[in-house]
Protein backbone atom coordinates (compact mmCIF):
# COMPACT_ATOMS: atom_id res chain seq x y z
CA UNK A 1 0.00 0.00 0.00
CA UNK A 2 1.35 3.45 -0.75
CA UNK A 3 1.66 5.90 1.71
CA UNK A 4 -0.72 8.45 1.98
CA UNK A 5 -0.24 11.98 1.36
CA UNK A 6 -0.91 15.43 1.79
CA UNK A 7 -0.71 17.44 -1.52
CA UNK A 8 0.74 20.78 -0.90
CA UNK A 9 1.13 23.43 -4.07
CA UNK A 10 1.59 27.14 -3.43
CA UNK A 11 0.50 29.65 -6.47
CA UNK A 12 2.10 32.62 -4.15
CA UNK A 13 5.42 33.65 -5.38
CA UNK A 14 7.74 34.09 -2.68
CA UNK A 15 6.05 31.35 -0.55
CA UNK A 16 6.84 28.14 -2.30
CA UNK A 17 5.08 24.90 -0.54
CA UNK A 18 8.13 24.30 1.30
CA UNK A 19 7.74 27.10 3.42
CA UNK A 20 4.41 25.33 4.43
CA UNK A 21 6.05 22.23 5.09
CA UNK A 22 8.21 23.97 7.49
CA UNK A 23 5.79 25.52 9.25
CA UNK A 24 3.50 22.04 9.53
CA UNK A 25 6.17 20.15 10.58
CA UNK A 26 7.11 22.85 13.15
CA UNK A 27 10.91 22.57 12.46
CA UNK A 28 13.42 25.31 12.03
CA UNK A 29 14.73 23.39 8.74
CA UNK A 30 12.79 21.38 6.12
CA UNK A 31 13.14 17.36 6.92
CA UNK A 32 15.09 15.45 4.59
CA UNK A 33 12.90 14.95 1.30
CA UNK A 34 12.96 12.08 -1.35
CA UNK A 35 12.67 13.24 -5.05
CA UNK A 36 11.14 11.97 -7.75
CA UNK A 37 11.55 12.22 -11.77
CA UNK A 38 8.57 14.44 -12.06
CA UNK A 39 9.98 16.92 -9.56
CA UNK A 40 7.75 16.36 -6.88
CA UNK A 41 8.89 16.60 -3.44
CA UNK A 42 7.52 13.87 -0.86
CA UNK A 43 8.23 14.95 2.89
CA UNK A 44 7.73 12.02 5.60
CA UNK A 45 5.76 13.35 8.35
CA UNK A 46 4.58 11.49 11.49
CA UNK A 47 1.11 12.12 12.97
CA UNK A 48 1.24 11.10 16.10
CA UNK A 49 -1.41 12.25 18.63
CA UNK A 50 -3.04 10.52 21.71
CA UNK A 51 -5.64 8.41 19.69
CA UNK A 52 -3.50 7.06 16.66
CA UNK A 53 -0.25 7.02 14.41
CA UNK A 54 0.05 7.57 10.69
CA UNK A 55 3.09 7.78 8.65
CA UNK A 56 2.69 10.53 6.17
CA UNK A 57 4.52 12.33 2.82
CA UNK A 58 3.77 15.67 2.63
CA UNK A 59 4.44 15.96 -0.98
CA UNK A 60 5.34 19.27 -2.60
CA UNK A 61 4.46 20.04 -6.31
CA UNK A 62 5.10 23.41 -8.20
CA UNK A 63 2.24 22.37 -10.66
CA UNK A 64 -0.20 19.97 -11.83
CA UNK A 65 2.18 18.55 -14.20
CA UNK A 66 4.21 17.48 -11.90
CA UNK A 67 1.36 14.98 -10.25
CA UNK A 68 1.83 11.56 -11.49
CA UNK A 69 -0.85 8.50 -11.36
CA UNK A 70 0.85 7.24 -8.51
CA UNK A 71 0.79 10.60 -6.48
CA UNK A 72 -2.89 11.38 -6.85
CA UNK A 73 -3.53 7.61 -5.91
CA UNK A 74 -2.28 8.45 -2.50
CA UNK A 75 -3.71 11.81 -1.89
CA UNK A 76 -5.99 11.77 0.93
CA UNK A 77 -5.42 15.89 1.49
CA UNK A 78 -5.29 18.74 -0.14
CA UNK A 79 -3.42 21.99 0.87
CA UNK A 80 -3.36 25.03 -1.38
CA UNK A 81 -1.57 28.65 -1.21
CA UNK A 82 -3.28 31.11 -3.09
CA UNK A 83 -2.60 35.06 -3.38
CA UNK A 84 -4.98 37.40 -1.43
CA UNK A 85 -3.59 40.63 -2.53
CA UNK A 86 -5.12 40.01 -6.08
CA UNK A 87 -8.64 39.80 -7.44
CA UNK A 88 -7.66 37.67 -9.71
CA UNK A 89 -5.81 35.51 -6.86
CA UNK A 90 -8.48 32.44 -6.99
CA UNK A 91 -8.01 32.54 -10.95
CA UNK A 92 -4.46 29.84 -10.10
CA UNK A 93 -6.44 28.09 -7.39
CA UNK A 94 -9.20 27.08 -10.21
CA UNK A 95 -7.31 25.03 -12.47
CA UNK A 96 -7.28 22.24 -10.08
CA UNK A 97 -10.67 21.74 -9.60
CA UNK A 98 -10.98 19.53 -12.22
CA UNK A 99 -8.53 17.06 -10.93
CA UNK A 100 -9.17 17.48 -6.86
CA UNK A 101 -13.10 15.97 -8.59
CA UNK A 102 -11.26 12.85 -9.42
CA UNK A 103 -9.14 13.16 -6.37
CA UNK A 104 -11.80 13.63 -3.71
CA UNK A 105 -9.76 14.40 -1.21
CA UNK A 106 -11.09 14.42 2.44
CA UNK A 107 -9.09 17.24 3.85
CA UNK A 108 -8.99 20.43 1.29
CA UNK A 109 -7.61 23.58 2.44
CA UNK A 110 -7.30 26.71 0.92
CA UNK A 111 -4.05 28.65 2.51
CA UNK A 112 -3.16 32.18 2.59
CA UNK A 113 -0.90 34.89 4.64
CA UNK A 114 -4.38 37.19 5.29
CA UNK A 115 -7.24 38.24 3.44
CA UNK A 116 -7.60 41.30 1.99
CA UNK A 117 -10.06 43.83 0.89
CA UNK A 118 -8.09 45.08 -1.95
CA UNK A 119 -7.92 41.79 -2.99
CA UNK A 120 -9.48 38.74 -2.23
CA UNK A 121 -11.99 39.39 0.79
CA UNK A 122 -12.97 37.42 3.57
CA UNK A 123 -16.55 37.23 1.95
CA UNK A 124 -15.27 36.28 -1.11
CA UNK A 125 -12.58 33.24 -0.19
CA UNK A 126 -15.28 31.77 1.65
CA UNK A 127 -17.72 31.59 -0.62
CA UNK A 128 -15.49 30.28 -2.84
CA UNK A 129 -14.87 28.09 -0.34
CA UNK A 130 -18.02 26.73 0.18
CA UNK A 131 -19.05 26.28 -3.18
CA UNK A 132 -15.88 23.94 -3.78
CA UNK A 133 -15.55 22.09 -0.17
CA UNK A 134 -12.62 23.55 0.82
CA UNK A 135 -11.80 24.99 4.44
CA UNK A 136 -10.21 29.07 4.66
CA UNK A 137 -7.37 29.50 6.68
CA UNK A 138 -4.97 32.58 7.17
CA UNK A 139 -1.87 32.06 8.33
CA UNK A 140 -1.33 35.43 9.75
CA UNK A 141 -5.54 36.25 10.21
CA UNK A 142 -6.02 40.09 10.90
CA UNK A 143 -8.96 39.22 14.10
CA UNK A 144 -7.70 36.79 16.37
CA UNK A 145 -10.30 34.59 18.10
CA UNK A 146 -11.42 36.44 21.64
CA UNK A 147 -9.58 35.11 23.88
CA UNK A 148 -12.65 35.28 26.34
CA UNK A 149 -14.43 32.37 24.22
CA UNK A 150 -14.68 28.86 26.23
CA UNK A 151 -14.58 27.47 22.68
CA UNK A 152 -12.11 29.73 20.35
CA UNK A 153 -11.24 28.49 17.33
CA UNK A 154 -7.87 27.47 16.01
CA UNK A 155 -6.01 29.48 13.19
CA UNK A 156 -3.19 29.49 11.27
CA UNK A 157 -0.95 26.44 11.20
CA UNK A 158 -2.85 25.15 14.24
CA UNK A 159 -5.82 24.72 12.51
CA UNK A 160 -4.27 23.15 9.66
CA UNK A 161 -2.43 20.62 11.47
CA UNK A 162 -5.66 20.00 13.16
CA UNK A 163 -7.29 19.53 9.92
CA UNK A 164 -4.53 16.39 9.54
CA UNK A 165 -4.87 14.97 12.50
CA UNK A 166 -8.58 14.95 12.35
CA UNK A 167 -8.32 12.76 9.11
CA UNK A 168 -8.70 8.92 9.42
CA UNK A 169 -5.49 8.36 7.14
CA UNK A 170 -5.45 4.74 5.07
CA UNK A 171 -2.62 3.52 7.58
CA UNK A 172 -3.83 4.50 10.73
CA UNK A 173 -2.44 2.64 13.83
CA UNK A 174 -4.88 2.70 17.04
CA UNK A 175 -3.85 3.47 20.25
CA UNK A 176 -5.15 1.56 23.38
CA UNK A 177 -5.65 5.31 25.04
CA UNK A 178 -8.60 5.36 22.06
CA UNK A 179 -10.76 3.74 24.07
CA UNK A 180 -11.97 6.61 26.10
CA UNK A 181 -15.15 7.44 24.26
CA UNK A 182 -16.93 8.52 20.81
CA UNK A 183 -16.33 11.79 21.97
CA UNK A 184 -13.21 11.91 19.90
CA UNK A 185 -14.96 12.44 16.89
CA UNK A 186 -16.68 16.00 17.55
CA UNK A 187 -12.91 17.06 18.70
CA UNK A 188 -11.57 15.53 15.82
CA UNK A 189 -13.87 17.31 12.81
CA UNK A 190 -13.97 20.22 14.47
CA UNK A 191 -17.53 19.70 15.42
CA UNK A 192 -16.89 19.99 19.60
CA UNK A 193 -17.20 23.47 19.05
CA UNK A 194 -20.57 23.15 18.49
CA UNK A 195 -21.76 19.77 19.51
CA UNK A 196 -21.42 18.48 23.14
CA UNK A 197 -19.46 21.77 24.48
CA UNK A 198 -21.58 21.90 27.19
CA UNK A 199 -19.40 20.86 30.19
CA UNK A 200 -22.64 20.15 32.02
CA UNK A 201 -24.32 18.32 29.72
CA UNK A 202 -25.18 14.55 31.49
CA UNK A 203 -22.43 12.32 30.93
CA UNK A 204 -25.26 9.53 28.85
CA UNK A 205 -25.43 12.24 26.48
CA UNK A 206 -22.06 11.67 24.78
CA UNK A 207 -23.34 8.99 23.01
CA UNK A 208 -26.20 8.45 20.09
CA UNK A 209 -29.10 6.86 21.60
CA UNK A 210 -29.82 3.69 19.28
CA UNK A 211 -33.59 4.82 18.51
CA UNK A 212 -31.77 8.08 17.31
CA UNK A 213 -29.32 6.23 15.23
CA UNK A 214 -32.29 4.09 13.48
CA UNK A 215 -34.50 7.56 12.65
CA UNK A 216 -31.21 9.21 11.26
CA UNK A 217 -30.73 5.72 8.68
CA UNK A 218 -34.97 6.38 8.22
CA UNK A 219 -34.77 10.08 7.57
CA UNK A 220 -35.12 11.45 4.34
CA UNK A 221 -32.48 14.40 5.09
CA UNK A 222 -29.92 11.84 5.72
CA UNK A 223 -30.29 9.42 2.56
CA UNK A 224 -32.06 10.76 -0.03
CA UNK A 225 -30.72 10.52 -3.01
CA UNK A 226 -29.46 13.37 -5.31
CA UNK A 227 -31.88 14.53 -7.72
CA UNK A 228 -31.85 12.15 -10.83
CA UNK A 229 -30.40 9.13 -8.99
CA UNK A 230 -33.26 7.50 -7.17
CA UNK A 231 -33.79 4.19 -8.53
CA UNK A 232 -30.44 3.65 -10.04
CA UNK A 233 -29.78 0.37 -10.12
CA UNK A 234 -25.92 1.39 -11.14
CA UNK A 235 -25.72 2.84 -7.28
CA UNK A 236 -24.71 -0.16 -4.85
CA UNK A 237 -27.09 -1.04 -2.42
CA UNK A 238 -24.06 -2.90 -0.46
CA UNK A 239 -22.86 0.87 0.17
CA UNK A 240 -25.89 1.97 1.84
CA UNK A 241 -25.90 -0.77 4.34
CA UNK A 242 -22.33 -0.03 4.97
CA UNK A 243 -23.91 3.58 5.70
CA UNK A 244 -26.57 1.91 8.29
CA UNK A 245 -23.60 -0.03 10.21
CA UNK A 246 -21.17 2.77 10.47
CA UNK A 247 -24.28 4.55 12.52
CA UNK A 248 -24.60 1.37 14.00
CA UNK A 249 -21.07 1.22 15.18
CA UNK A 250 -21.33 4.86 16.53
CA UNK A 251 -24.27 4.10 18.69
CA UNK A 252 -22.48 1.42 19.75
CA UNK A 253 -20.57 0.15 23.36
CA UNK A 254 -17.69 2.97 23.78
CA UNK A 255 -14.77 0.30 23.86
CA UNK A 256 -11.48 -0.49 21.56
CA UNK A 257 -12.87 -3.15 19.46
CA UNK A 258 -15.65 -1.04 18.73
CA UNK A 259 -13.29 2.13 18.00
CA UNK A 260 -11.24 0.32 15.32
CA UNK A 261 -14.08 -0.87 13.02
CA UNK A 262 -15.52 2.39 13.25
CA UNK A 263 -11.93 3.31 11.73
CA UNK A 264 -11.87 0.08 9.48
CA UNK A 265 -15.31 0.59 8.04
CA UNK A 266 -14.75 4.15 7.33
CA UNK A 267 -11.48 3.23 5.66
CA UNK A 268 -13.46 0.05 3.67
CA UNK A 269 -16.44 2.51 2.89
CA UNK A 270 -13.53 4.92 0.95
CA UNK A 271 -12.13 1.98 -0.58
CA UNK A 272 -15.49 0.59 -2.00
CA UNK A 273 -16.64 3.96 -2.99
CA UNK A 274 -13.08 4.71 -5.24
CA UNK A 275 -14.48 2.21 -7.94
CA UNK A 276 -17.82 4.07 -8.60
CA UNK A 277 -18.43 6.34 -11.43
CA UNK A 278 -17.63 10.31 -10.66
CA UNK A 279 -21.71 10.97 -9.74
CA UNK A 280 -22.26 8.24 -7.77
CA UNK A 281 -18.99 8.59 -5.72
CA UNK A 282 -20.43 11.97 -4.71
CA UNK A 283 -23.56 11.23 -3.88
CA UNK A 284 -22.11 8.27 -1.39
CA UNK A 285 -19.15 11.05 0.22
CA UNK A 286 -22.77 13.35 0.89
CA UNK A 287 -24.59 10.07 2.24
CA UNK A 288 -21.46 9.18 4.79
CA UNK A 289 -20.66 12.85 5.68
CA UNK A 290 -24.71 13.18 7.01
CA UNK A 291 -25.11 9.48 8.36
CA UNK A 292 -21.34 10.76 10.49
CA UNK A 293 -22.92 14.12 11.28
CA UNK A 294 -26.03 13.01 12.34
CA UNK A 295 -24.22 10.19 14.24
CA UNK A 296 -22.21 11.84 16.33
CA UNK A 297 -24.84 14.79 17.18
CA UNK A 298 -24.43 17.00 15.09
CA UNK A 299 -27.27 19.87 14.26
CA UNK A 300 -29.21 18.69 11.39
CA UNK A 301 -29.78 22.05 10.71
CA UNK A 302 -26.13 22.27 9.40
CA UNK A 303 -26.54 19.98 6.94
CA UNK A 304 -30.26 21.13 5.78
CA UNK A 305 -29.97 21.69 1.69
CA UNK A 306 -26.25 19.56 1.24
CA UNK A 307 -26.55 18.02 -2.19
CA UNK A 308 -24.48 16.87 -4.69
CA UNK A 309 -26.51 18.46 -7.20
CA UNK A 310 -26.44 21.95 -5.63
CA UNK A 311 -23.99 23.39 -7.84
CA UNK A 312 -25.07 21.80 -11.34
Amino acid sequence: MAVPCTLVTSCVAGFPGEQLVTRITGEEELPEHIATESGARFYPWTIDNKYYSAAIHLCVVANVFQVTSEIAESIQAFLICFDSTTITGLDAVSQWLPLIEDWLPEVMILVCDRVSENGISRQKAQEWCIKHSFELVELNPEELPDEDDDFPESTGVKRIVQALNANVWSNVVMKNEASHNFGLFPALTGAGRRIGSDENEAPEANSLPAERAQSMLDSEEALVPAEGTQGDPTVDPVLDTDIQELASLTAGEADIENFERLFSKLKEMKEKAATLPHEQRKLHAEKVAKAFWMAIRGDQDEIEGLSSDEDN
